[in-house]
């Protein structure tokens, strides 16, 4: 999870007494390297579609070193490997969430690893004890999974002179990414595989400048998954009218699902195809008059408004026919006493009151994130055999409140001031016309809504020949694609024939 929020969960759990490789710690020599690089190996086999997998998984630290060389992070990481097959040729995988501030397990219990934790999406999961199962959809047929924190987050941690102020910011959080994965890439003699970026909500933020960081300091890329964008901040800026266009299909989405359309299309996929044509046109139009608007128009704009959202034309008048996220949220279900989800508008909430202008909380953050807490700091310590005496951190609020949204975007003379990155993914491809792109979306997902996320890869400036690199999926979820288990299947067979795509010489060898 999460996107230009973070799962500020109160607890950061810890677990004491460090375990290495599986077995009990013993003393050693002290080592400032190898003990900024201690790692825990197990082993397991999983089975996918029939075939029984044998995998390593390593948890541990990579250290990162600053401009003059001296160690300036740990980075912690969690590896899943196919030992049996060439590490040169296999692909390889670097995933982590975003926030930004959201440490990557997420992403390493819900999505595309080897153990997955059960949720009751999308209705609120229940208390412990939580199940973890091994995934049926797990890509590690197809790459070996690298899940990487932030420095801040989870157990990766400044060290010596340097603090969090140092990585807190679009530049210094792709800085200190690219070089633990050329950590890693190196540690392990992984340059010749080929390689993946797979980012979720301000983890596509980090993908797109990054992707453009690494092939720039030579280690070219296979791909990049996208799941959940956010690659332009400034289209939240006061005083625009873009954002409200770009809600209206994920809006529309909502009202769907939740029974609140007059004349309820069969057909989601081809309804917001109609939304989209409509918010882009007529809507984007009437918007742009601003307050010179003539009353007739103004009306029958409100009217078809109001049918694609599902609100009363007397409320999206009040609104000046623009509707704000938080009172989308409160008003679709108020007559029957719920809210709906910003991460997954198919989760409901229950406020202290109906009379409100905003949900008292997300019921999608809520719903789930006790399971994934629990039962990653359970296996964490059960299965992986990695522990720490300090706190794991799921979330720093500290990293959101103090990050640095300027950013120097590939050919720009000078700092832009919030982060743009479709830029930065669009010079990645021309200068590596082989790098492809998927765009993975959820038509619940209110915190990255998909048709925003069509409008900036549409404005890469992309030659007609490098269009068909960058595709796109959608599936019936939220921010968080995976929590919709039935779409499990699919998002699996969608990841399996991109990586195809992009390693073609990788994807029969084991």
């Amino acid at each position: 999870m999460r996107c230009n929020h973070v799962f500020l969960l109160a607890m950061t759990l810890g677990l004491a007494g460090f375990t290495g490789f599986g077995k009990a710690a013993t003393p050693a020599p002290t080592n400032p390297q190898t003990d900024l690089e201690r790692t825990s190996v197990t082993r397991h086999a999983i089975t996918l579609h029939g075939r029984r997998i044998a995998y390593q998984a390593t948890a541990g630290t990579l250290l990162i070193r600053d401009a003059a060389n001296q160690p300036q992070a740990q980075v912690f990481y969690i590896a899943y490997t196919r030992p049996d097959a060439p590490a040169g040729q296999r692909p390889v995988t670097f995933l982590y969430n975003g926030g930004p501030g959201a440490a990557s397990f997420w992403l390493a219990m819900g999505s595309i690893g080897p153990e997955r934790v059960l949720t009751a999406s999308p209705q609120a999961t229940g208390p412990a004890p939580y199940k973890l199962i091994d995934n049926p959809q797990s890509l590690l047929d197809k790459s070996d999974l690298v899940f990487i924190d932030a420095v801040g987050t989870g157990y990766s941690r400044p060290l010596g002179k340097a603090t969090g102020k140092d990585f807190w910011g679009v530049d210094q959080d792709v800085s200190a990414f690219a070089r633990a994965i050329t950590r890693y890439v190196t540690l392990n003699h992984r340059w010749n595989s080929p390689k993946f970026l797979f980012g979720e909500s301000y983890g596509t933020t980090r993908s797109a400048a990054l992707a453009d960081a690494l092939q720039e300091g030579g280690m070219s890329l296979n791909g990049v998954v996208l799941m959940s964008s956010i690659l332009n901040y400034a289209i939240r800026m006061p005083g625009y009218d873009e954002i409200y266009v770009g809600y209206l299909p994920s809006y529309a989405a909502t009202a769907w699902y939740h029974h609140k359309l007059a004349q309820p299309p069969a057909d989601l996929p081809t309804y917001l195809a109609e939304v989209r044509r409509w918010a882009a046109g007529p809507y984007a139009a009437a918007l742009a008059q601003g307050q010179n608007l003539p009353t007739a128009e103004f009306d029958r704009i409100a009217r078809q408004l109001a049918a694609y959202t599902g609100l009363s034309v007397d409320f999206v008048k009040r609104a000046n026919l623009r509707i704000d996220l938080s009172r989308f949220r409160k008003e679709l279900l108020r007559d029957e006493g719920h809210t709906v989800g910003r991460f997954d508008s198919r989760f409901e909430g229950i406020d202290e009151d109906d009379a409100g202008e905003s949900p008292d909380y997300d019921a999608s953050d809520t719903a789930i994130s006790g399971a994934f807490t629990s039962a990653f700091q359970q296996y964490l310590g059960e299965q992986l055999k990695y522990s720490r005496p300090e706190p794991y951190v799921t979330g720093s609020s500290d990293a959101i409140r103090q990050w640095d949204w300027r950013h120097r975007a590939a050919g720009s003379r000078r700092p832009l001031q919030t982060a743009y990155v479709a830029g930065d993914l669009a010079h990645a491809i021309r200068t590596h016309p082989g790098l492809r792109v998927l765009s993975l979306n959820g038509y619940y997902d209110m915190a990255t809504p998909f048709f925003i996320t069509e409008y900036d890869l549409a404005h890469m400036n992309l030659a007609p020949s490098l269009r068909d690199n960058v595709q796109f999926r959608y599936y019936p979820s939220g921010h968080m694609i995976y929590l919709n288990t039935e779409v499990l299947p699919r998002l699996k067979q969608d990841l399996s024939q991109f990586y195809d795509l992009a390693a073609p010489s990788a994807s029969h060898k084991d």
